[in-house]
């Protein structure tokens, strides 16, 4: 040993701190690195108590623990990685604002969209494109011979032969262009929803429930595309319509195009709005807290209600436009209240064995209030009228009630001041594009007013229902926060001098100085 000292001189002068640093018994080095090791357990950190234990090493030596130990920052390291792991590793409680924007930007866009194919269908424009092509059709026909080709297809279609055999190149070009503007915004509609979707579900800037609506919405864009081509389908074969009569597409599969679009409308408009309110509603738990309290009272249990029939009725009643708009029932009976002689037509006309294809007359019922042109703008009248006058009915409702007068939130009793708005201009509007002959402007805008309704109603539902995903996370928050602290009372800056003393001059208190608590 005393020749490799000698050998190795840097070896024998590292030798006595080599063994002060390897057979020394650091009591307060090991207690710290003990102590870390113990904290990592699971089972430690579950079972052990409240109050951190004191080494009785380190009381003994006196030394305080090392925590720049080496260990200790590797313990360190790793419990940080882990915590950030398990942050990255699910959804937040509540949505991204950008979320909201982008739902409702998205919704404005479909609004669009659907008053452009009832423009579509008003100009007679949506059977001009033969064929759907997803991907290859988003280029228009970009010469002579691929507008010839096109102008060939369409000159093959019912439509052409019965309606338009006269047309010319140039007007064919007038609704093909029309025709192909309402394909690409829906092409663009569903580009605008996907790409955004699949980034915010992989940045986890969504809540889970709200990552499965949207994952529904994409699903319910694409099948509208499918549902759009389906329709057009149904107006270029001749056996879909009598021999002879008006080339149209299939009233059931419009009206089943437009119901899908308004529910797609609707789910983003509900969403974007939800997403915007839970975040207010959790900025301020205790107010959110007391006006679940007051919408959950049992008073206002008829509104709330009132307020779910009163959607689906305005649902209904613009489904039933659907069916007049693809019957073409409003060009007849072009004056109202009236319809002909009274306020119905003759009763065989409203219910026609024509309609029936039993030999017994068993669909005699249902096939008029479907496909009667007579009959089904009887229907959109008496649901019209219905949704007029429940709107009415229940704005006098909170009106002269005294119970909600005192207890429904100025919010709700603004969203329902629009929905009166909103359903005197749709009345208004309904009737003038029934007594002057469905004119474009009109028409359009009729059919955007009921999407507006719609809108108008859905918005006086979201402040009106209670949301429960809102309410069990305001309920957690204020369980979490604890019991709400009371101000305290004002005490006197006095400091040694005592409390401040008042005396009684001529009936009024006034301060005259402060005393001595031990006088």
């Amino acid at each position: 040993m005393a020749s490799l000292f000698s050998t190795f001189p840097l070896l024998r002068r590292a030798a006595p701190k080599l063994s002060k640093e390897f057979f020394t018994y650091q009591a307060g080095r090991h207690a710290a690195l003990r102590t870390q090791v113990l904290e990592s357990l699971p089972l430690q950190r579950t079972f052990r108590s409240g109050k951190p234990r004191t080494s009785t090493a380190t009381l003994e030596v006196g030394s305080a623990p090392n925590t720049a130990s080496p260990l200790s920052s590797l313990s360190r390291t790793i419990r940080n990685a882990r915590e950030k792991t398990s942050r990255n590793s699910y959804f937040p409680e509540t949505s991204d604002k950008a979320v909201a924007y982008w739902l409702l930007g998205s919704a404005a866009s479909v609004f669009g969209l659907v008053v452009f194919g009832g423009l579509t269908r008003l100009t007679e424009s949506g059977l001009s494109i033969t064929e759907w092509r997803p991907v290859t059709g988003s280029l228009p026909p970009m010469n002579a011979a691929d507008w010839d080709s096109e102008f060939t297809k369409y000159r093959s279609s019912p439509e052409f032969k019965l309606l338009n055999p006269r047309m010319t190149l140039e007007e064919f070009k007038s609704i093909y262009y029309m025709e192909w503007g309402h394909r690409q915004w829906g092409r663009a509609v569903g580009l605008t929803f996907l790409i955004p979707a699949v980034y915010f579900i992989a940045r986890r800037k969504v809540s889970v429930p709200i990552a499965v609506k949207i994952i529904g919405i994409a699903g319910l864009i694409g099948f509208q595309g499918v549902l759009g081509w389906w329709m057009v389908k149904s107006g270029l074969k001749d056996d879909l319509f009598a021999p002879g009569s008006h080339p149209r597409v299939s009233q059931y599969r419009l009206t089943a195009h437009l119901g899908t679009a308004f529910i797609c409308y609707t789910a983003m408009l509900w969403n974007g709005l939800s997403i915007l309110r839970e975040r207010k509603l959790l900025a301020d738990p205790v107010t959110a807290d007391k006006t679940f309290s007051i919408l959950r009272s049992p008073e206002l249990k008829i509104f709330r209600r009132s307020v779910a029939g009163l959607a689906v009725l305005v649902f209904c009643t613009a489904m039933s436009g659907g069916l007049v708009a693809g019957l073409d029932a409003g060009l007849i009976y072009n004056e109202f209240p009236q319809m002909g002689l009274g306020l119905t037509p003759p009763k065989s006309e409203l219910f026609s064995n024509f309609y029936s294809h039993t030999a017994d007359g068993s669909d005699i019922w249902w096939r008029n209030m479907l496909e009667n042109p007579s009959l089904v703008q009887l229907d959109h009248r008496i649901l019209a009228t219905t949704t007029f006058t429940s709107v009415l009915g229940l704005w006098a409702y909170t009106k002269l009630s005294p119970t909600l007068k005192t207890l429904l939130p100025v919010a709700c009793k603004r969203g329902m001041h629009g929905v009166v708005s909103f359903v005197w201009l749709q009345v208004i509007l309904g009737i003038s594009t029934l007594i002057y002959l469905v004119p474009l402007p009109l028409a359009s805008a009729h059919q955007a007013g009921s999407l507006a309704l719609l809108s108008s109603v859905m918005i006086l539902g979201g402040r009106t229902w209670v949301p429960s995903r809102a309410s069990r996370l305001v309920a957690q928050k204020l369980a979490n926060s604890g019991p709400i602290p009371k101000k305290a009372a004002p005490t006197s800056t006095l400091g040694s001098f005592g409390r401040q003393s008042r005396v009684s001059i001529g009936g009024k208190g006034i301060g005259v100085g402060a005393t001595n608590p031990s006088v």
